[in-house]
């Protein structure tokens, strides 16, 4: 399979451009025109903060960001957003996908949100969990009890 083998932003980019690509060609229902499309600029906003912040939480403890090689990291970080989820940069590229399909404007690109989240999680983060798990032990099975993947 291709557990972690293709980085999340590459996951990301494909599902931005196959999201274009169903706006552009099966648009199924016009769901949001207008001023509406601020609220996909807010999305997306939030998105980058989102990961810049929890990207600078990694760099703060010292730790390796790379997410196709998990068992790099010297620490398990539980700070900052990481109290609120144990993924906050997938839920950046999760949000940035939700403002992108708001401007996009019809159901079609929507449609590729659960996917996108089924992917990352088959792919990356639960292979990352294990990896995890057995690199922190009881430490990070404490953290998954107390913080839950998504949000």
């Amino acid at each position: 399979m291709l557990k972690l083998k293709i980085p999340p932003p590459i996951y990301t980019l494909l599902t931005a451009t196959i999201m274009w690509w169903l706006n552009q060609h099966y648009p199924l229902k016009v769901l949001f025109e207008g001023n509406w499309t601020l609220m996909g600029y807010g999305f997306i906003a939030f998105g980058l903060l989102f990961d810049s912040t929890a990207l600078v939480k990694f760099m703060q403890n010292k730790t390796s960001i790379n997410p196709i090689k998990p068992e790099k990291a010297s620490q398990l970080v539980t700070s900052g957003l990481y109290r609120l989820t144990r993924n906050p940069m997938y839920f950046g590229l999760l949000l940035l996908l939700t403002g992108w399909g708001i401007l996009l404007g019809s159901l079609a690109p929507l449609l590729m949100i659960p996917l996108f989240v089924w992917v990352i999680t088959s792919q990356q983060i639960k292979p990352e969990e294990a990896i995890l798990q057995q690199k922190f032990g009881q430490a990070y099975l404490d953290y998954k009890q107390q913080v839950r993947r998504w949000i």
